[in-house]
C-alpha cells in the first residue's frame, strides 16, 4: 500500500448553486456550503484512521471548507498552488445556457469533447490535468498517513483520470460529478494510483458542468 488520499471538492459556492463555471474566480461559500464543510470536519475527524496531513487549494472557497476539519484534527493547511481550479475562459461566471445564447456550436464543441472542445482562453485541460496529478504524486509521496487534499471538481476529475490511465476527453462522462465536501479516496504508490471509493458522501443533485 502506498499514501491514501482523500480528494474533496471544497463546499457549495453561490455560483455553482446556480451551475456557473466558477474557474479561477473567486466565489464564497453558500450557507449549505458552509454546513458542508462543518459535515466533512465531523466525518474525518471520526475515521478510524484520521487524516495526518490537510494539503489545499490557494481558493477561498477551498480554504475555507478546510478550516473546520483543520481545526477538528489540530492541523494547519499546507497551501498547494497546482490544487487551484482550471481557468475557465469565456466560461467563466456564465452558465452552459447563457453560453449557449450567444454561441450554440461552442458549447456543442464542448459536450463532444472538453479537451479538444475547451471553452477559448480556457487553461488546456491536459496542462491542469499534469499539474493536479503531479501535486497529488508530491503529497504522496512527502506524507505516510491518510491525507485529507480539499480542492476543485473539474482540476481532481481530471487529475483522477490522468493517475488511473483514463482518456482525458471521458472526464465528464466517467466522472460526472465530484459531490462538495465529500471524500473520494485513491492509494498512491509512486507511479501507481488505485481509486478506493468515490463520493463517500454521495451527491443529492448531479449538476451539468
Amino acid at each position: 500500500m502506498g499514501t491514501r488520499l482523500l480528494l474533496t471538492r471544497h463546499g457549495q459556492t453561490v455560483w455553482h448553486a446556480e451551475n456557473r463555471y466558477a474557474g479561477s474566480s473567486e466565489v464564497g461559500l453558500t450557507e449549505e456550503g458552509v454546513a458542508q464543510a462543518e459535515r466533512l470536519a465531523t466525518l474525518v475527524a471520526a475515521r478510524q484512521d484520521p487524516p495526518v496531513a490537510l494539503y489545499c487549494s490557494p481558493q477561498d472557497r477551498a480554504r475555507r471548507t478546510a478550516e473546520p476539519a483543520a481545526r477538528a484534527l489540530g492541523l494547519r493547511p499546507h497551501i498547494v498552488d497546482d490544487l487551484r481550479e482550471t481557468h475557465f475562459g469565456v466560461g467563466e461566471g456564465r452558465t452552459r445556457a447563457e453560453l449557449a445564447e450567444t454561441d450554440p456550436e461552442l458549447v456543442e464543441r464542448f459536450l463532444a469533447n472538453p479537451v479538444t472542445g475547451a471553452f477559448p482562453g480556457a487553461e488546456p485541460p491536459a496542462e491542469a490535468a499534469a499539474r493536479g496529478a503531479r501535486a497529488l504524486r508530491e503529497i504522496a509521496a512527502a506524507e505516510t498517513g491518510p491525507v485529507l487534499v480539499v480542492a476543485h471538481n473539474t482540476l481532481l476529475r481530471l487529475s483522477l483520470c490522468e493517475l488511473l490511465g483514463i482518456p482525458l476527453h471521458t472526464y465528464r462522462t466517467v466522472l460526472p460529478l465530484l459531490a462538495n465536501a465529500s471524500p473520494s479516496e485513491i492509494d498512491i504508490d509512486g507511479t501507481r494510483t488505485g481509486l478506493l471509493s468515490l463520493n463517500s458522501i454521495p451527491p443529492r443533485v448531479i449538476i451539468e458542468q
